[in-house]
């Protein structure tokens, strides 16, 4: 059983938290009827993207028996049986879109639209450079709208900007990952690999840091943003966002601690605690507007 648990990754779920990104930006994180059919749009994607995680690493079983940490998967070391995984995988993917329908149509088309992506991603296009990359950026930017059509809620094309800005960055930092796997090993874990190399990554992620941090900025201070959310105080989070992108910055290139974004954020307690305090604050200052220092 428990190899069956890791072959649909539940730890890769966290991502599909982003479908609560809407309603928590939009004030109405304590609607309970909302937050229930959330949650379900929430099991949903999760199925279908565990379906997805099962036909990559069915598709990809050669190829991760060369990789140092890949090999480990149960279908590249041979623990869990194909036919089983391959049937796992139908049924959330029938679970998944059923579900959807039930709770909203339009959900189950963007839904619809992100497997067929996801599906193209895994059967070639994650192997062309820089488009994969955005690929990977896109499918969250399909987390939030999903989301924000389960609860009726208008999508900020700030909000969809900073998504995706976000997502590319972690994208990057994990082809970092790869490439340092390339220098070290000599092999190319993946194709898209040979379209990278560290000077060009650590170029765009310092890039893309720039502009995320730019960004928010303005995003904090846009007067559609203070129209919208009835306050001006949200540049007080922008120090949170500094913090934690200065943190990532230091940890790959003062201490050397080259990891997925995913793995930072599991076990470095600086990152964890400023995007503790940048939900607190961001949570008292557009929740808690009555209280004096943030009227």
């Amino acid at each position: 059983m428990k190899n069956y648990i890791k072959l649909i990754r539940p730890k890769d779920w966290a991502k599909n938290l982003f479908l609560f990104i809407p309603v928590f930006f939009a004030g109405q994180f304590f609607n309970t009827a909302v937050l229930l059919q959330l949650f379900g749009g929430f099991v949903c994607f999760s199925l279908v993207a565990s379906s997805i995680y099962i036909i990559n690493d069915y598709k990809d079983i050669e190829d991760d028996k060369k990789h140092p940490v890949k090999k480990f998967r149960p279908l590249a070391s041979g623990v869990v049986n194909k036919t089983i995984a391959i049937v796992m995988a139908i049924s959330f993917l029938v679970l998944g879109f059923v579900g959807a329908w039930f709770i909203r149509d339009k959900f189950m088309f963007v839904l619809a639209i992100y497997f067929g992506l996801n599906l193209c991603y895994t059967f070639g296009l994650k192997n062309i450079p820089i488009l994969d990359i955005i690929i990977i950026a896109i499918g969250f930017v399909l987390r939030i709208k999903a989301g924000s059509i389960i609860a009726k809620i208008a999508l900020s094309e700030w909000l969809v900007i900073m998504v995706f800005l976000l997502a590319l960055f972690m994208a990057i930092a994990k082809r970092r990952d790869d490439v340092l796997l390339k220098l070290s090993s000599g092999d190319d874990m993946r194709k898209a690999v040979k379209g990278y190399n560290l000077d060009f990554i650590n170029t765009a992620l310092s890039l893309i840091c720039a502009v995320i941090i730019v960004a928010y900025f303005m995003y904090a201070t846009s007067p559609e943003t203070v129209n919208r959310l009835q306050t001006y105080r949200l540049y007080y989070t922008c120090l949170f966002v500094l913090a934690g992108i200065f943190r990532y910055l230091q940890l790959i290139y003062v201490q050397a601690d080259s990891q997925s974004p995913t793995k930072i954020l599991y076990k470095d307690r600086f990152i964890q605690i400023t995007i503790l305090l940048w939900i607190i604050s961001f949570y008292i200052i557009l929740y808690s507007k009555d209280i004096t220092v943030f009227k």
